[in-house]
């Protein structure tokens, strides 16, 4: 699932990706996520998306919405640490959580399944007639699956969540495949087409509206 909270970066056709816009920070400071970051990519992603759309449809109750959002989080960040696709910037200030092609077919590894997760059997069913939606529209041949990109408020207007990206977008055209995306936040269609994102397909669940958008 992703919850988009900062635009992205093109980059698969083979020039440098960051060579497509003005670096803040060096490239450097780019790196694979660890377990002792857990905590702050968690707080991160939390606090990118408290207003975004699909996390208000999945966490509808005020009260609980951050503590539910953010077992979420580590749930997703737990399932991807291990595999070394999780890169972040500044010890997590931006984090993009990525799914390589499963060996064997072409689907995310473990795209969206949420088993496991200890959130109450409403905000459960809601994530998995999400994710149903989400999986329908999704290639059936090998890709790269962006789930999360976000970069926390203190933060914004560096290019973080771009430069977090951008590790993933090489690995799949490293691979010659292309990046899969979804957003539930119509602004953001326009952002990605301005990096080489496309829509491959728009859908919805109950009223929420999802453009499932590609790269490569």
């Amino acid at each position: 699932m992703v919850r988009d909270y900062t635009a992205r970066a093109s980059g698969s056709s083979g020039r440098p990706l960051a060579g497509l816009y003005r670096r803040r920070v060096n490239p450097t400071s780019v790196g694979l996520a660890t377990r002792a970051m857990r905590q702050r990519v968690i707080e991160t992603v939390v606090a990118a998306f408290v207003s975004d759309p699909a996390f208000r449809y999945f966490f509808t109750d005020d009260a609980t919405f951050r503590n539910e959002a953010a077992a979420f989080a580590g749930y997703l960040f737990d399932q991807r640490v291990a595999r070394g696709t999780i890169w972040v910037v500044e010890d997590g200030a931006a984090v993009a959580m990525w799914d390589p092609p499963r060996p064997g077919d072409g689907a995310a590894a473990d795209g969206h399944g949420n088993r496991g997760l200890d959130l109450p059997a409403a905000t459960l069913d809601r994530l998995e007639r999400y994710d149903a939606v989400v999986d329908a529209a999704l290639p059936a041949s090998p890709h790269w699956y962006l789930g999360i990109l976000a970069t926390h408020p203190h933060h914004a207007g560096r290019r973080w969540g771009r430069l977090a990206m951008t590790a993933g977008l090489h690995r799949a055209a490293e691979a010659g495949v292309p990046a899969y995306l979804e957003t539930t936040n119509e602004r953001n269609v326009e952002l990605y087409q301005r990096t080489g994102w496309r829509v491959a397909e728009s859908t919805a669940v109950d009223d929420l509206p999802i453009w499932v958008m590609r790269h490569g």
